[in-house]
């Protein structure tokens, strides 16, 4: 019986050869026809050379996670093939290049060779290439894609409709060529009758149209564009950047994108932006996040609404550029000397990265302080379909904010404008540059916003500030704050933060058909729910905790702010994000054992 709909696939290759491009390909072609995909892009550090590889995973389901378990390999090179042949199941695909020289074992392996070379030359000399026939050697990912969607007895006209949003404006030119290269595939495979014999097949699904295919970096942008954010800024940095090069290609949106000479200069703009009166951001990860530590605490002291997007990597310093990790929570509650207000909230998916980042927008104004939004790289270079986004459920709230007629009403009863006037919720009538006179310092102020080392006033400003912490506790609602997934009354519960919703929840089915099971995912980690997660953290039997960092920042968190420990930690810090494999066997395993740390290492 053929597994229809239902698989992973994954492609590998040298650093440059163009694994992503094949590898979305393959995504959007089975999202074309009603799928499901989530995809997981690995890359090297380096610019061209060393290996990459991309897993997508496909189902009939909605599905949030990838799997280390192959169904389908493809590649035109020899390392792939020895680093992924150990993942591929038992009577898998491997798709390869027919020259290559290695042993498989065809009693294990559903063995495909495929003869590249013999496809690029016919091809250069249909096209009149002979001579830029190392050039066409790159053509090798639309081969590995066509012979992967012939042997799915997938139509090749669901492949060339994409190829056709693939080539485009000055790529146009090798449409042509790519659509014969992957004809000649098709025409290889199925005289072979390899689809024939293949366990594997790809199936259309009607009336499953309002999916879209995205990454969340992409999510995110398009989040702040319907949030109302009218001004970027960003030093290159790996995962933030592909955000900001996103709006940069899209103009249309009106949103100015200014890439500064480092993070420094990236928030202190954003801030100055937001002071006159424009919804603003910049976006980073865990090093220049480093470098927004003074600035943050400006804004703080100024009550200035400015949103800082961290893409949290590998690290210390430097550390794994191009690898995930959630390592930078206990840093962000706390980025900046001393203490003022701050919203820390972290999205656990794709789709939560869009309405999330536009309502960071509303956050940060209402009550005028830094947001810091905490994402990792699993969602940022991530792949996956969703429900297309619904734009009317954002609300612009801009908070406080006062006219012209309602500035000009202030000045003739009290003379002078208060910027940071005491109020009874913390939180003053705010006008932007231009509007009205105020002062900006770093230093301590007064109402109107003058220096002032003056110790009753230090502490009346100083509260003034940090009430507001209680007032968004209150103000917020609990679905900003945290959701709770499974039986409400389970014995287990799992706590987790960030991209390990995507795992959780594709097993969490699975292993309430064994134990009774939830997953609390705390979204607003500043100020911390303490009121609306307590009573679910002391119902359950045991607290399992999941995160992609050493410590396990999060169960530092929760213990710190409700007392209570969680001794049960599943824990990876290797780079490489949870495969939904390891979540189930760590959470059985969790219940089971003794043992207080599992520590996950999958992933090459």
């Amino acid at each position: 019986m053929k597994k229809v709909n239902n698989f992973t696939w994954l492609i590998g290759g040298p650093q440059g050869s163009g694994v992503d491009s094949s590898a979305t390909t393959f995504a959007k072609t089975c999202a074309s026809i009603g799928l499901y995909v989530y995809g997981k892009r690995e890359y090297h550090s380096n610019i061209k050379g060393a290996h990459s590889y991309y897993p997508i995973s496909i189902s009939d389901k909605p599905i949030r996670s990838h799997s280390d378990n192959i169904d389908i390999l493809g590649t035109f090179e020899k390392e792939t093939l020895n680093l992924h042949k150990h993942n591929v199941v038992e009577n898998g695909i491997i798709i390869f290049d027919k020259e290559i020289n290695i042993e498989l074992d065809p009693t294990r392996f559903f063995l495909v060779p495929v003869p590249f070379n013999d496809i690029i030359k016919e091809t250069a000399t249909k096209f009149q290439k002979e001579k830029e026939y190392s050039k066409l050697q790159i053509m090798r990912n639309v081969i590995t894609v066509a012979a992967s969607l012939a042997i799915l007895n997938l139509d090749i006209d669901y492949l060339k409709k994409v190829l056709e949003t693939v080539f485009i404006g000055r790529r146009a030119k090798l449409l042509d060529m790519n659509v014969f290269a992957a004809s000649l595939t098709y025409d290889y495979i199925k005289s072979n009758s390899f689809a024939e014999k293949s366990n594997y097949e790809l199936r259309v699904i009607e009336n499953n149209d309002n999916l879209v295919l995205t990454s969340g970096t992409t999510a995110t942008a398009i989040g702040k564009i319907a949030g109302g954010c009218r001004f970027q800024t960003y030093y290159p940095i790996t995962p933030a950047s592909d955000e900001s090069e996103y709006l940069e290609a899209h103009p249309e949106y009106n949103v100015v994108v200014v890439q500064t000479e480092d993070e420094i200069a990236a928030i202190c703009m954003a801030i100055g932006a937001s002071l006159a009166g424009v919804r603003a951001a910049t976006s980073t990860s865990g090093p220049g996040f480093s470098l927004m530590a003074e600035a943050q605490g400006w804004a703080g002291i100024n009550e200035v609404p400015v949103v800082i997007f961290n893409y949290q990597r590998g690290g210390p310093s430097t550390g794994l550029p191009t690898r995930h990790e959630q390592g930078d929570l206990e840093f962000a509650l706390h980025a900046g000397h001393s203490e003022f207000p701050r919203i820390v909230i972290s999205p656990g998916d794709i789709e939560e990265s869009f309405y999330l980042a536009a309502e960071s927008f509303n956050l940060a104004e209402k009550y005028q302080l830094p947001v810091v939004f905490l994402s990792d790289k699993a969602i940022a270079n991530s792949i996956q379909t969703v429900p297309a986004f619904d734009i009317s459920k954002v609300k612009i709230d801009r908070g406080k904010v006062l006219n012209d007629q309602e500035l000009k009403e202030i000045l003739e009863k009290e003379g002078k404008y208060k910027r940071f006037k005491i109020t009874e919720d913390g939180i003053s009538p705010r006008i932007f540059l231009g509007q009205g006179v105020f002062w900006n310092t770093g230093d301590e102020h007064d109402e109107y916003g003058h220096i002032c080392e003056e110790s009753n006033n230090r502490t009346i400003m100083f509260d003034k500030r940090m009430k507001k912490m209680e007032l968004i506790k209150k103000e917020v609602p609990d679905n900003l704050k945290y959701k709770l997934y499974g039986p409400e009354d389970a014995e287990y519960t799992c706590v987790g933060w960030g991209s390990v919703k995507g795992p959780v929840l594709d097993v969490l089915d699975e292993i309430n058909k064994y134990y009774k099971v939830n997953f609390l995912q705390i979204i607003m980690l500043k100020p911390f729910p303490t009121e609306s997660v307590l009573p679910i953290l002391k119902k359950a039997k045991m607290l399992i905790g999941i995160e992609m960092n050493y410590s396990g920042q999060l169960c530092n968190l929760i213990r710190k702010e409700t007392g209570i420990e969680i001794n049960k930690r599943i824990l990876k810090w290797n780079g490489r994000p949870f495969a939904r494999e390891e979540i189930f066997k760590g959470i059985i395993d969790a219940i089971n054992l003794d043992t207080e740390r599992i520590i996950c290492k999958s992933g090459v």
